[in-house]
């Protein structure tokens, strides 16, 4: 593998601009004392009577009280500081730092998270037991980057492991490489939608102006490992296989 410095590496303008956000999240919060009372009405007294014996927090983040306050939600925290705060094995990370995944369009942003939604849920012991389909929804932002970021997409005609479908390690070295020489992120081609683009980000400063798009909702059919996807609910967007 060659350093950044002997790679001759160019960054680009195209990277600037607004990407889209693929995360976990629910259409509709979820009322925690709506199975406790008959009468939505009684809801108001449990919620005055929380108040009033709930103990004060200075300024707690919101990432970590997600079912507290959720009409309170932090778009910044849940878009943006989430990956940095919460580093794990990716594409070009060894789990060690975080980075923060971007896409072009919708689309792209959905077969990369389908992928990634469906290996891991297919591994889990629900869906070896589960009779429906496992559901999952999602929100989708647009997040403006500022930076010019290290421009991949010539080098993928000629190194296939920066596109390799399961096999992270060439691009997690790359990655570290970048990262501590002070490169802000690589724009590249995703691994799952053809030639679209996406960015993988290194530091949350470039990164700012989260907005909702929609939600979409996955349903995966464990069976026969397809997903169908849903931004309007009962419609369906896209049907990926395996």
């Amino acid at each position: 593998m060659s350093s950044g410095k002997d790679a001759q590496l160019r960054v680009t303008r195209d990277s600037q601009g607004d990407w889209h956000r693929n995360i976990v999240s629910l259409r509709k919060s979820i009322d925690l004392f709506a199975d406790l009372v008959d009468d939505p009405r009684d809801i108001d007294v449990l919620v005055r009577h929380e108040m009033a014996v709930k103990q004060a927090y200075q300024e707690p983040a919101v990432i970590q009280r997600p079912f507290e306050e959720a009409a309170n939600y932090d778009a910044i925290a849940a878009a943006i500081r989430w990956p940095f705060e919460h580093p794990c094995n990716s594409r070009y990370s060894n789990g060690t730092y975080g980075v923060w995944y971007g896409a072009t369009s919708i689309e792209t942003s959905v077969r990369e998270t389908v992928h990634h939604f469906r290996r891991n849920t297919l591994a889990s012991a629900i869906a070896a037991q589960s009779t429906r389909p496992i559901v999952q929804e999602r929100r989708v932002h647009l997040i403006r980057c500022s930076a010019l970021l290290v421009d991949l997409r010539a080098r993928t005609r000629k190194e296939s492991q920066l596109l390799h479908p399961e096999d992270y390690s060439y691009c997690q070295t790359l990655g570290r490489e970048l990262r501590d020489a002070g490169m802000p992120g690589v724009l590249t081609y995703s691994a799952r939608h053809g030639r679209s683009e996406v960015v993988a980000v290194f530091t949350p400063t470039v990164l700012s102006e989260p907005r909702t798009v929609c939600y979409l909702t996955y349903k995966l059919f464990a069976d026969s490992g397809k997903v169908s996807v849903e931004r309007t609910p009962g419609k369906i967007e896209w049907e990926l296989l395996p």
